[in-house]
């Protein structure tokens, strides 16, 4: 269980620098461009991608990727410093809910009657975990403004997150590119998104570049790499149970993150919050366990 553990440590490690950010002044835009090619630079020298059968591969689903990757972290990153590490962790681990709901929607799947109970639980905690008033770090906005921004990030992360593991998923199930050759080349076309997004904002005399948000965005992709190298190892491990890992990693990296939101940064929770908190991990055990 080791790998697991690693792993559930190198997720809230990466909450925490975002969270970090803010107050040392660190442009998440830039570390977060910057994070791609060390994550990829590792994917290459650790894997070993092979670059056969490229022209069989789902460049859609890769440009898809590209883009939702980079977007997606900055919403992340936007969300830890307005909702804090507890919530955001939550909109983050109940999104395997999207890619559930889908299946049974969109497909036509049956789902035992746990896991439809798991959805409508971890819906419920994703509501409940919205804050529906102002945190007093917001107060300087003197709207709701502030508020509306809060809960809409939560939305995104949530969906968006389920979407890029509908992704994800498309990607393991190929037999024509191997899994690794594919994270590699995602990594890269994020890069260059998140590169491009970068350069216009710098010639728009919106950011400038500095060194020390380029050396933040090698460490932020360091422990990106790793949480996924020791989830993967974590998986190998415990190959005969595989929903042990699903559930440790989810409901782990919800009661680490919790722990560090609430002991060590003082985020605040509504009642409304907390159940929402309990919910959530109710609910992740629910669906995996059924």
């Amino acid at each position: 269980m080791i790998y697991l553990l690693l792993s559930i440590c190198c997720s809230v490690i990466v909450s925490v620098m975002l969270k970090l950010s803010g107050r040392y002044r660190i442009d998440i835009n830039q570390a977060i461009a910057w994070n791609y090619p060390v994550a990829a630079l590792l994917t290459l020298i650790i894997y070993r991608p092979v670059f056969t059968g490229l022209q069989q591969a789902p460049w859609l689903i890769y440009g898809s990727l590209g883009i939702l990757l980079p977007a997606l972290f900055i919403i992340i990153g936007l969300s830890v410093l307005r909702n804090g590490i507890v919530r955001t962790d939550v909109a983050q681990r109940l999104s395997v809910l999207v890619p559930l709901a889908a299946s049974f929607s969109l497909f036509g799947e049956s789902l035992p009657g746990g896991k439809m109970a798991g959805i409508v639980l971890g819906l419920a905690a994703v509501v409940l975990s919205i804050p529906f008033r102002r945190q007093p770090d917001q107060a300087v906005s003197g709207s709701g403004k502030a508020v509306y921004t809060s809960w809409i990030c939560l939305v995104l992360v949530f969906a968006g997150m389920g979407a890029i593991d509908i992704l994800f998923k498309e990607i393991a199930a190929l037999k024509s590119v191997p899994y690794f050759t594919s994270l590699f080349l995602v990594y890269v076309l994020s890069f260059l998104v998140g590169s491009c997004w970068f350069a216009w904002l710098v010639l728009t005399k919106r950011a400038r570049f500095e060194w020390i948000n380029m050396v933040c965005g090698g460490i932020l992709g360091l422990f990106n790499f790793g949480n996924i190298l020791f989830y993967v190892k974590a998986h190998q491990a415990e190959a005969a149970r595989p929903s042990l890992i699903f559930t440790g990693m989810n409901i782990g990296v919800i009661v680490a993150g919790s722990l560090v939101g609430l002991l060590i940064f003082r985020e605040k929770l509504s009642l409304l919050n907390k159940t929402g908190l309990v919910l959530a991990v109710i609910a992740i055990w629910m669906i995996h366990s059924t």
